[in-house]
C-alpha cells in the first residue's frame, strides 16, 4: 500500500489560547489583521474584544456571514480585505466562518467572483493571505482541512471547494470558546465529527496516519459527545470534544468524506437541515452497506471501538442521535416522489463515489423511502 500524509497546519490546543492570536500573528509576520466572525460574536462582544486584545494587530471585523456562506459573503469579504489592505484573515466561529474567510482570503489577491470556482472544476489560484483559525464549534475540523463548503443561493448550488491554499498557517483551539454552545448544536456539530472520522476511515482515500487518527475520534465521540450535550459546562467533555473535532479533521482531510456527507447537501440546501445533523441521518445506513467492503476492515475498526459488529456500532448511531434530538427520519417533511427523486439526483456529488460500496439510484432511492 502506496500512501503519503501531509499536515501544515500550526495547531495550538488549549483552553485560553484564543489570547495569543497577536503573538502567532507575529511569528508569521502579519500585521493589519481582519477578524472574520460568526455574527453571534459580533453581538456578543468577542470579536471587539479579541481586536481590543490584539494590539493593533486586527483592524478590522467582517460579520456577515450566514449559517450556509453564500458566494456573494465570500466576494464582500474579499473587497472589504482589498479596499483596507489587509495582510492576513483571522477566522472566528463554526464552519461558516471559517469557510468564508478561507475563501476570500485566497479570492481577494484576484479579479475574480468565487463563483468562477464554486462546482465548476476550475482550480483555484495558489496564491493566498495567511489565515488564522479560531473554531468555537466542536465539529467542522475546517480548521486543519483545506475545504471550504459555500452555497449559491441564487443557482440552488451547494458544494465543497478545495484548494491547498485553503489550509490555515495556524489553528488555535480553545474548548472555552464552546462552552456557550446550546445542546441543539453541540448535537448537530458533534454527529458531525463522527461522520469524518468514520466516513474518513472507510473512504477509497484512506491511510493508517488518518485511520489512526479516525479512531482516536470515533472513541472521544462515543465517550464524550453525550456528555456534552447533556450539560454544557461539563469542561472534561468540552475539551474532549474539542479534541475530537480537530484529530476528526485531521482524519478526513487527505481521504475525503463519502456518501453521507454527498446526500447531506441536498438534505441541506433543499430543506433546510443543519449540515451535521444532515450528515449523520444517513451515517448509520451506510456504515451497515459499507460493512463488508476491503475484506470487512471495518468489522475491525468496530470491534477496536468495543462494538460486537458493525451491525451494532450503526445501531449505537442511531441511539445516539435519538438520545441527541437528532433527526432519524424525514417523515415530517411529507415528502412527494418528485422530491424524493430530486434528493437522489443531487445526492449523485463527487464524494458519493469516494463510498468504498458503490452506491446506486436504486439504493439511494431506497434508503430515502424508508426515512420518508
Amino acid at each position: 500500500m502506496n500512501w503519503e500524509y501531509l499536515q501544515p497546519v500550526v495547531i495550538k490546543f488549549g483552553c485560553g489560547i484564543r489570547k495569543e492570536i497577536k503573538a502567532a500573528a507575529e511569528a508569521l509576520g502579519c500585521e493589519n489583521g481582519l477578524l472574520v466572525s460568526d455574527p453571534f460574536f459580533v453581538s456578543s462582544g468577542l470579536a471587539e474584544q479579541l481586536v481590543s486584545e490584539s494590539d493593533g494587530i486586527l483592524t478590522g471585523i467582517f460579520g456577515e456571514v450566514s449559517p450556509n456562506p453564500d458566494v456573494t459573503e465570500v466576494d464582500a469579504c474579499a473587497k472589504v480585505i482589498k479596499e483596507k489592505g489587509h495582510g492576513f484573515v483571522v477566522a472566528l466561529g463554526g464552519g461558516s466562518a471559517l469557510d468564508c474567510a478561507k475563501a476570500a482570503a485566497s479570492i481577494c489577491l484576484t479579479d475574480d467572483s468565487i463563483r468562477k470556482y464554486h462546482g465548476t472544476g476550475e482550480a483555484m489560484p495558489k496564491e493566498h493571505l495567511p489565515l488564522i483559525a479560531v473554531p468555537t464549534t466542536a465539529g467542522t475540523g475546517s480548521e486543519v482541512t483545506c475545504v471550504s463548503v459555500l452555497t449559491d443561493h441564487a443557482n440552488g448550488k451547494k458544494s465543497p471547494i478545495v484548494s491547498d491554499g485553503f489550509y490555515p498557517a495556524v489553528a488555535m483551539i480553545d474548548p472555552e470558546l464552546t462552552y456557550s454552545m446550546p445542546p441543539k448544536v453541540t448535537a448537530s456539530t458533534g454527529i458531525d465529527v463522527l461522520c469524518h472520522a468514520l466516513e474518513g476511515f472507510w473512504s477509497k482515500g484512506h491511510q493508517p496516519v488518518c485511520d489512526a487518527l479516525a479512531l482516536h475520534a470515533c472513541k472521544l465521540v462515543f465517550t464524550y459527545l453525550k456528555r456534552a450535550y447533556t450539560d454544557g459546562s461539563d469542561k472534561e467533555a468540552r475539551e474532549k470534544m474539542a479534541e475530537a473535532s480537530v484529530i476528526a479533521g485531521m482524519a478526513f482531510t487527505l481521504p475525503k468524506t463519502t456518501a453521507s456527507h454527498a446526500c447531506s447537501f441536498p438534505l441541506t440546501n433543499l430543506h433546510h437541515i443543519p449540515h451535521g445533523e444532515a450528515c449523520g441521518l444517513t451515517l448509520d445506513y451506510f456504515a451497515r452497506i459499507n460493512a463488508g467492503a476491503e475484506n470487512g476492515r471495518l468489522q475491525k475498526f468496530a470491534e477496536e471501538l468495543g462494538f460486537e459488529s458493525v451491525e451494532k456500532m450503526a445501531d449505537a448511531i442511531y441511539q445516539l442521535k435519538k438520545e441527541l434530538g437528532l433527526r432519524t427520519d424525514l417523515k415530517d417533511l411529507s415528502l412527494t416522489e418528485d422530491e424524493i427523486a430530486e434528493l437522489v439526483r443531487i445526492s449523485r456529488h463527487p464524494n458519493l463515489y469516494n463510498n468504498p460500496v458503490e452506491i446506486t439510484d436504486e439504493m439511494l432511492s431506497k434508503m430515502y423511502h424508508q426515512l420518508a
